[in-house]
């Protein structure tokens, strides 16, 4: 009786000591100063830590194995003065709460992202961010306000009554200025402002073929390049590499020196593109960024609006017209990787008419049964593997020999903290803004809730129907085929780190068991070769990469020889 009644008091005296134990009440409140804003701004608000001071925090953070801390929130009409605070309840990466962080030192951080409001054609308002000359990157957005970073210690007691005050506004970006042989172009597309409510432009960087000036005959074919925001035409360099560039070092190819590689590789493309044998093209590159990512998929979608039809027919007529293009589909070829690849892919099966061939490297998912590693069809949750008794992640990257250093629920928990209503600027929810139908705000469904992973079935629908391009093309071949014949071809690492080769698999095999007509074009392989290889077999990642202006140059020629109508052009651009 006696030990019992010990036991009891024991467990009493435990029970009031938990009571009393409080559990740490962190804080960090961020305003900004009336030097870098007198009005009053809405946004994402970031509050970030991070373990060194090889670079502000906000240039470190990411879903990788180096990924630094990140928490985020909404805010509107925030004045200057006013300070809002980072408390327990805020969510953040890779730890969700303050309370999670543990004791150390740290260098910390604030940046306001600032939205802007549209009214949208839909009779949506929805508030965005606006690119201003970076292509969507949130860290070094113009306009933003952000701290200077400094040094905190995080101990026994948290954050206690910290403040961080924004006192420096990132500056505009110069714009680039035309040389003998790249000219830069902006026009305002009716099609984009009429949806978005204001002036919306497109850009796009032309490079010249080798005597343009001189041959005011000739009118040329158009090779189009895909890919992200490009600043400047990349790739191209009048002079061989610096003598006194100091080598740098490449992790991400396990490449010393790969900076001047760099720049060699560029003043080759010049040597190829004046030699005597080589085909006078125009080459452009577009800058078609959106308020929701750097750039818009090229294609209509219900959030961003009609960027294909911009592209294919205001943009691209508009430089034809400046620069003695042809100006006709079979004049007109796609190419890129990655999101280039799929835009690439997507467009020609979009305009099936208007382009006369598309080259698509390593591309973004293009079956979405193979979401990457997610079934949007079959699966009910994107983070987990089904399973009764246990919880596995599924991953999202990986190397060449399978080492894994992120998940799906890390890049989207991320996502979430950068931006709420798929307003992070990031890979998922830039899919998320080009494939789904809007929600009753103005925004795009959810293929997912973002923090549980759980499928959305009807969202899932909406993307097959309209984006998934291997269901386009089975459901549509009787009426794309003959317009899509001779002109797909794939190519893709079989370790892609994304693990992309999955959906091309699925493409394959549906193309491969084509008739009336066949499709006879191409789907190639890299072995062992990770993310992005473009389909040569002989020289490496690190290279080829560099190459996509040549190396579809062959295929392209043949392409025009096969199919070009009687009475075509083949001879003035052949000088």
């Amino acid at each position: 009786m006696k030990n019992h009644l010990l036991l009891l008091l024991g467990i009493t005296l435990l029970l009031i000591s938990c009571n009393l134990i409080k559990p740490i009440e962190n804080s960090v409140k961020v305003s900004f100063t009336n030097s870098v804003s007198e009005t009053s701004l809405d946004g994402r608000l970031l509050l970030m830590f991070s373990t060194n001071d090889e670079k502000e925090p906000r240039f470190q953070i990411n879903s990788g194995l180096n990924a630094q801390i990140v928490f985020g929130m909404d805010v509107e009409g925030m004045k200057p003065g006013d300070e809002f605070e980072f408390t327990n309840m805020i969510f953040g990466f890779p730890y969700k709460s303050l309370l999670d962080i543990p004791k150390g030192e740290y260098y910390v951080q604030a940046l306001l992202h600032t939205y802007e409001t549209f009214d949208l054609a839909t009779g949506h308002t929805v508030k965005l961010p606006m690119d201003n000359g970076e292509g969507q990157q949130w860290n070094r957005s113009p306009g933003n306000l952000y701290s200077e970073p400094f040094k905190v210690s995080i101990g026994d007691n948290g954050i206690q009554n910290l403040k961080v005050s924004m006192d420096k506004v990132i500056p505009p970006i110069e714009e680039v200025k035309d040389t003998e042989w790249i000219k830069h172009i902006k026009i305002k597309s009716e099609k984009l402002s009429e949806f978005w409510g204001r002036d919306m432009y497109l850009g796009a960087h032309i490079l010249l073929p080798k005597g343009f000036k001189e041959h005011p005959e000739a009118e040329y074919p158009l090779m189009v390049f895909q890919g992200h925001f490009p600043s400047d035409f990349g790739g191209f360099r009048t002079t061989p590499p610096n003598p006194d560039t100091k080598p740098e070092y490449s992790a991400r190819f396990d490449v010393e020196g790969y900076n001047i590689v760099q720049q060699q590789e560029a003043y080759d493309f010049y040597t190829r593109w004046n030699e005597p044998d080589f085909p006078r093209f125009l080459i452009i590159e577009i800058q078609h960024p959106t308020p929701y990512y750097d750039d818009s998929y090229a294609v209509n979608s219900a959030s961003q609006g009609p960027y294909g039809d911009a592209i294919t027919y205001e943009l691209i007529p508009y430089i034809e017209k400046e620069f003695r293009g042809i100006g006709e589909g079979w004049s007109r070829f796609l190419y890129g990787g990655s999101t280039g690849g799929w835009e690439a892919l997507a467009v020609q099966v979009k305009y099936p008419q208007e382009y006369n061939g598309c080259f698509a490297a390593c591309p973004d998912p293009i079956d979405f049964r193979a979401y990457c590693l997610t079934d949007i069809y079959e699966d009910e949750n994107a983070y987990y593997y089904k399973s009764q008794n246990k919880q596995l992640e599924v991953p999202a990257h990986r190397d060449y020999i399978g080492n894994i250093s992120s998940t799906i629920k890390d890049e989207n928990h991320l996502e979430l903290v950068l931006g709420t209503k798929s307003r992070s600027g990031q890979q998922w929810d830039i899919w998320e803004a080009t494939y789904s139908p809007q929600n009753e705000e103005g925004y795009p469904e959810r293929i997912w809730d973002k923090m549980t992973g759980d499928i959305n079935p009807e969202v899932a629908k909406y993307w097959q129907e309209n984006y998934d391009l291997r269901h386009i093309l089975e459901r549509d071949w009787d009426k794309l085929g003959d317009n899509l014949k001779g002109k797909i071809h794939i190519y893709c690492g079989d370790m892609d780190n994304y693990y992309l080769n999955n959906a091309v698999y699925l493409m394959e095999d549906f193309l491969e068991q084509t008739t009336e007509p066949y499709y006879e074009g191409e789907v190639l392989y890299g072995d062992r070769a990770e993310h992005c290889w473009n389909g040569d077999p002989e020289l490496p990642n690190h290279i080829t990469r560099m190459r996509y202006n040549t190396m579809y140059v062959p295929k392209i020629m043949k392409r025009i020889e096969e199919s070009a109508p009687e009475g075509a052009d083949l001879k003035s651009w052949r000088y």
